[in-house]
């Protein structure tokens, strides 16, 4: 109770500064947040780390919060992408493709948490997101049949794709 009203007694008395025009935060302060683009990729980067390590739960928190980022940010242009549609073209544009780079990155991170919970001997909880990331990225995309691979390894799934050719057999 003491640390919630001290808590308190902080935020109700912090006045902010006044910030100068030259002191004026610069559109791009979210770069040192994990909310953004460098922020997921940080933690790709040291989910990454951690996998090299061998620690396996560091790399799954890590993959789970960039995953999370991830799909956030690909939701949220997604939403202002509608938003500017037949308003500003430009605008909505350059929404959309940010909306597909964070999907695509969500889907690499997805992928990646998927490996390590097999290295972690969890499959369980790596078949549900094979099955997502085939869903996102179809069967015909590189990642999709990196996903359907690994649920063919797994023995969730009995049929290869693609499909070896007649003259490979």
């Amino acid at each position: 109770m003491r640390r919630l009203l001290l808590l308190f007694l902080a935020l109700t008395t912090f006045t902010p500064p006044v910030l100068s025009q030259a002191n004026q935060p610069k559109p791009n302060t979210l770069n040192a947040s994990v909310f953004s683009f460098a922020g997921g990729n940080r933690l790709m980067a040291e989910s990454m780390e951690a996998v090299s390590q061998q620690k396996y739960d560091v790399a799954i928190a890590k993959l789970m919060d960039a995953r999370q980022v991830f799909n956030q940010l690909s939701n949220f242009y997604q939403d202002l992408n509608a938003s500017f549609a037949g308003i500003d073209n430009q605008i909505a544009d350059s929404h959309r493709r940010k909306a597909l780079e964070a999907a695509q990155l969500r889907d690499q991170s997805t992928f990646q948490l998927a490996v390590v919970y097999r290295a972690n001997n969890q499959p369980e909880l790596a078949i549900p997101l094979l099955v997502q990331l085939i869903r996102s990225q179809q069967p015909t995309r590189e990642l999709g049949q990196k996903a359907y691979q690994q649920l063919f390894e797994l023995g969730f799934v009995e049929e290869q794709f693609p499909r070896p050719s007649a003259t490979n057999k």
